[in-house]
């Protein structure tokens, strides 16, 4: 939470990252209420324990459950290798949303990352409604399907990874594919990179999964800079 409200990716109250507790019983949530500070100020003491339903199960009194709880509840539910949520409004993102403009692949080893993210497709949930109730949960978990990120129409993101580390890194590059394709926009008319480089990347991607290869250590070194840049 500090991490993505110190890099300006949300504001205020504005979002929540959740967490599978190790017997899978259990979510951990920030919560929110009269005694919250903001995501970017968050403190251990305003996470909260709901079960798999979204009630709270333990946590200080003032604080409960974010009303879009049942957005992370459902991906719990329906996807047992996610283990970590993040739902955030950032700015750019959202902007992507508002004018149908899709994020393209304007670079490649710039940032091989991300680039996998517009690849691999993003898809949009196109209501800019909140999620607050499982109806609309499961409308939304068929949207995202089998994705690590989901966009939201005039509300924000959704990443789903198997650590808090990963989801937080996937948002922080979704922002960043975001941020480079409004800038080349300001400039003049984007060019993605071709069809051949595409396929390199999607073949080394590839080969990465087959051979086994963790992205872990890449992530945890990615989430380390994030650390000291946001301050958290």
């Amino acid at each position: 939470c500090r991490r993505v409200g110190g890099l300006g990716l949300t504001k205020a109250a504005t979002g929540h990252v959740s967490q599978r507790s190790p017997d899978g019983k259990h979510v951990l949530i920030r919560a929110r209420g009269r005694d919250e500070t903001g995501v970017r100020y968050t403190t251990a003491d305003e996470v909260i324990a709901v079960d798999m339903d979204g009630r709270k199960v333990d946590g200080p009194d003032g604080l409960a459950a974010p009303s879009e709880v049942y957005l992370h509840m459902i991906l719990y539910r329906t996807r047992p290798e996610v283990q970590s949520v993040v739902h955030i409004h950032p700015a750019t993102v959202v902007l992507f949303t508002i004018c149908n403009k899709p994020l393209q692949p304007l670079y490649g080893g710039y940032d091989p990352g991300s680039l996998d993210l517009v690849t691999q497709g993003i898809p949009t949930y196109g209501r800019s409604i909140t999620i607050n109730n499982f109806e609309l949960a499961e409308e939304f978990g068929a949207v995202m399907g089998q994705k690590n990120v989901c966009l939201m129409r005039g509300h924000g993101i959704t990443t789903a990874g198997a650590s808090v580390e990963e989801a937080t890194v996937t948002a922080i590059r979704l922002n960043e594919l975001a941020e480079m394709n409004y800038r080349a926009h300001l400039l003049g008319d984007p060019e993605p990179i071709s069809d051949e480089d595409i396929a390199e990347f999607k073949r080394r991607r590839a080969k990465r999964s087959a051979n086994g290869t963790s992205k872990s250590d890449h992530t945890n070194s990615t989430w380390r800079y994030y650390a000291n840049l946001s301050g958290a």
